[in-house]
């Protein structure tokens, strides 16, 4: 997949440039760090419409022209003439060749914290234009604007407390990720969330889902929806976050609860090692299967910290007990063996070693 990042030329006015609405508006979602593969997502554009779009901004010096990569090109890069022609024209300005069909799905989750997200600046502004222009509309008008608008007026709308004007505004076909992170953090009615997630493009948004989860009318059957196929680990992150309201962090926590019962053994390992232990906690009673034990039992513990929750958790399978017992770092610290002894499930003779 290309690597291309279409970056708007800060040498040419567009005031002075004959754009279409639709090429207008694809410039004004692009700010010069979005991967072109993210575009079909963020524009809402079908990817062959894309192409022609941007060939035309490239085409208008509108956008950068495509650096020469030093290596050698491959099918997704920029085509290049054999031997370099002075003075080309403009209509000859390569792009590359964009394989926007295809989504990377691998990307999504490694978005860093507010990846994408408005600047503040930007917020107080639409939030300010929602207020004094928007808001004294009456609500018949605010959803008719909500179908046509285009920014900064469709952001501004993002804001309306009216679940039917954020159905509209999702409607649009300008809405993309922005406008919907949008919706996901500031509007407050259970209604509008749930037509905001009938999207499955944005419901699968990491920064959808992350606002999502810190919105205090988030309903409980929508994140159990939402949740409900995501990793062990994901779901204790959430049931410990603090920037997650207590409602939907005990929805969380069921949720792992009930997801630890029947899920997959290496998720069960990857939530116990990767917390040392401190999963173990909200897991109380909740024994684990044999792959699971053996899984635990095939490997070195070197951690005094996980040694100790484990020693606490009431379920530890007795083999996994008898393979702490065998650990060099058990074996170096009599308070780990005694604590290891103690446990229900330990073999007979450490309990007699340790009492």
């Amino acid at each position: 997949m290309t690597e291309w990042t279409p970056k708007p030329n800060p040498a040419v006015d567009l005031r002075t440039l004959a754009l279409s609405p639709e090429e207008g508006f694809v410039l004004s979602r692009l700010d010069g760090t979005t991967p072109a593969r993210n575009l079909p997502a963020l524009t809402g554009l079908p990817p062959e419409r894309l192409r022609v779009i941007l060939s035309r901004l490239v085409t208008q010096g509108a956008l950068l022209p495509t650096p020469a990569p030093a290596s050698p090109p491959s099918a997704f890069e920029p085509q290049r003439a054999a031997s370099p022609a002075p003075e080309a024209p403009a209509e000859e300005t390569a792009l590359p060749v964009l394989d926007l069909t295809q989504q990377d799905e691998d990307a999504a989750p490694e978005e860093g914290p507010g990846a994408e997200d408005e600047p503040e600046a930007a917020l107080g502004n639409y939030r300010q234009l929602f207020e004094v222009r928007l808001h004294p509309l009456p609500e018949d008008q605010r959803v008719a604007h909500a179908h046509a608008a285009e920014d900064p007026v469709l952001s501004a709308l993002c804001f309306d407390p009216v679940p039917a004007v954020i159905k509209a505004v999702l409607e649009n076909a300008r809405t993309g990720l922005p406008h919907a992170r949008l919706v996901a953090r500031y509007h407050r009615n259970p209604v509008g969330l749930e037509a905001l997630c009938a999207r499955a493009a944005f419901a699968a948004d990491t920064g959808v889902r992350r606002w999502l989860v810190r919105n205090p009318q988030l309903p409980a059957s929508l994140f159990r929806r939402l949740w409900s196929a995501r990793r062990l680990m994901e779901l204790h992150k959430v049931g410990n976050d603090r920037d997650v309201p207590e409602s939907t962090r005990r929805s969380a926590r069921e949720l792992l609860r009930q997801r630890f019962a029947s899920g997959p053994a290496e998720e069960k390992v990857e939530l116990i090692l990767n917390t040392e232990g401190r999963a173990l906690a909200a897991l109380i009673g909740l024994p684990v299967d044999g792959k699971t034990a053996s899984l635990l039992c095939g490997r070195t513990y070197r951690s005094p910290m996980l040694i100790q929750n484990i020693a606490r958790w009431s379920a530890a399978p007795p083999a996994l007990i008898a393979h702490l017992l065998k650990q060099e770092a058990v074996r170096r610290q009599p308070q780990l063996r005694m604590l290891l002894a103690r446990h229900p499930n330990a073999p007979a003779e450490a309990r007699r070693g340790g009492g």
